[in-house]
């Protein structure tokens, strides 16, 4: 069998980081380790290649090679997805597609020979089963949770890793919380499964001697959703593991904000190298918490939660929502004002939508508000219900926090603050890398010479040289990330 592994190409948004890969001479953030987990559960003697479209180009010849062609999506790559299948079908070569968007859209591809849903541990070798006895049906789908302490190492010399700025492993799936309008738990449950010590090291270990050093993301949509464990099993390993190591990665996640009451956990994170973690704050209005559900982020000061956490060496990066029905008509300058004074220099701000599965989806069908499903894209205005606002008014609103919160002056000033209280618990180690040389002299030109920041941009390089040294590399980073951050929001406008 020769097969050809395909991930669709991610439309220009902000986790795009499209305009700042181009300092770093890099092609994409993250390699696609879904594919690389299912290539690792195919049969040893096929042949397999994968093509990451926002890699590479994907060839007539590449699909003619092929006896099938697998695809695995999420939402927002569902125009390149589709485009694909079309020259799949011309082409006469069958597909297999699995995923989140065909595993919550499965009703749109019946042109898909075979649709293998859910998670791969369970469906994928009972397609492999029947394919081997020539039986293959349309459909292949499971209510039952995979036990992931069964999923193989990723077969990582099907990517080419200089393509990427990080590599990513998964320690576990499910989160602990219900919030209104998430899917990760329709789609991975509310007990979060976990992989054991020897796998994450072992994962570790063969990014290692893949020859990567630099960024590694822990892909788990929360992960402490089990914080035992962690503290018990997993951080002290990684802990030892980069001490035999000589400090290799730096690493970063996602978490819930309940993350700020758990010092022991904060500070294990942060000796086993962990700089950033992603957390939904959503909203700075307590109203719209309880109507989404976001229970772990009420009664709180979400401010102080920020910066101890931050205290503790770990970078906050913040994802924020507007469009609740609870939301004020102050909630544009809020929300601004909680984003600028909680120094979050990655804030990444959406419209809200309610994709298919979730408790909001079916609230809004009850009420008749429902327009049409969710692409996948919260930053280009397109909203998949009748919200309470006005929809101009809720556009105007949107569009003006972008435009305020990553505007030179702003953004800067967030930088700032930030870094003068930021200290990290662990010395990083640096590692030569000439793409990193080649963006400091791109970022000097590009920003510091000709962009409208010039001004703030030296402010920033000299501050942070003279008087923050160990962070003069950070800094550089945030200018480039400011400056994607602004060319998106600039696109939408």
């Amino acid at each position: 069998m020769n097969i050809l592994l395909v991930y669709p190409m991610y439309p220009d948004t902000f986790w795009s980081f499209k305009h700042a890969l181009k300092f770093v001479s890099k092609k994409a953030s993250f390699p696609p380790l879904g594919l690389l987990t299912v290539a690792a559960m195919l049969p040893k003697g096929w042949n397999k290649k994968l093509i990451d479209m926002n890699a590479d180009q994907l060839s007539v010849n590449d699909i003619l090679w092929a006896d099938y062609v697998f695809i695995s999506a999420m939402s927002i790559q569902s125009e390149s997805a589709n485009h694909v299948i079309e020259r799949c079908k011309k082409l006469n070569t069958k597909i297999v597609a699995g995923g989140p968007l065909f595993t919550s859209s499965s009703e749109y591809y019946d042109k898909v020979d075979h649709l293998v849903l859910n998670e791969a541990e369970i469906t994928l070798p009972h397609f492999l089963s029947d394919l081997s006895e020539g039986t293959p049906k349309h459909i292949y789908t499971s209510e039952e949770w995979a036990d992931i302490t069964t999923t193989p190492l990723p077969l990582w010399e099907l990517v080419s890793m200089n393509n990427y700025t990080s590599m990513n492993l998964q320690y576990s799936r499910g989160c602990p919380f219900d919030c209104d309008f998430c899917d990760i738990t329709v789609l991975y449950g509310r007990s979060p499964r976990t992989k054991t010590t020897d796998q994450v090291i072992a994962e570790l270990d063969a990014i290692y001697f893949a020859g990567w050093r630099g960024p590694v993301f822990f892909v788990d949509d929360n992960f402490i959703g089990n914080k035992a464990k962690l503290k018990r099993e997993i951080l002290p390993a990684i802990v030892e593991w980069m001490k035999k190591r000589k400090n290799p990665f730096y690493l970063n996640t996602e978490a819930s904000i309940n993350l700020a009451d758990d010092e022991s956990l904060m500070l294990l994170m942060a000796w086993a190298g962990f700089e950033a973690v992603f957390i939904g704050i959503e909203s700075p209005n307590e109203l719209s918490l309880i109507e989404c559900n976001k229970n772990q982020n009420r009664n709180r000061d979400l401010i102080s939660s920020v910066k101890k956490i931050q205290q503790f060496g770990l970078e906050v990066q913040g994802g924020f929502i507007v469009g609740f029905d609870n939301d004020p008509p102050a909630i544009f300058d809020e929300l601004t004002d909680f984003i600028q004074e909680s120094g979050i220099v990655t804030a990444m701000v959406g419209l809200l939508n309610a994709p298919k599965g979730t408790k909001l989806h079916k609230r809004l069908l009850n009420e008749g508000r429902m327009l049409n499903d969710f692409t996948g894209n919260n930053t280009d205005f397109s909203i998949n219900f009748v919200p309470q606002m006005n929809p101009e008014v809720l556009a105007e609103g949107y569009k003006k926090i972008l435009s305020t919160i990553y505007s030179p002056k702003y953004y800067y000033e967030r930088v700032m603050r930030f870094m003068k209280d930021f200290e990290p618990k662990k010395k990083k180690v640096f590692h030569l890398n000439p793409n990193y040389i080649l963006a400091l002299f791109r970022s000097i030109f590009k920003l510091g010479v000709m962009g409208e920041e010039r001004i703030y941009y030296w402010k920033l390089f000299f501050w942070s040289l003279f008087r923050k040294p160990q962070l003069f590399s950070l800094a550089i980073l945030f200018t480039i990330y400011g400056f994607h951050f602004r060319k998106i929001s600039n696109g939408l406008g």
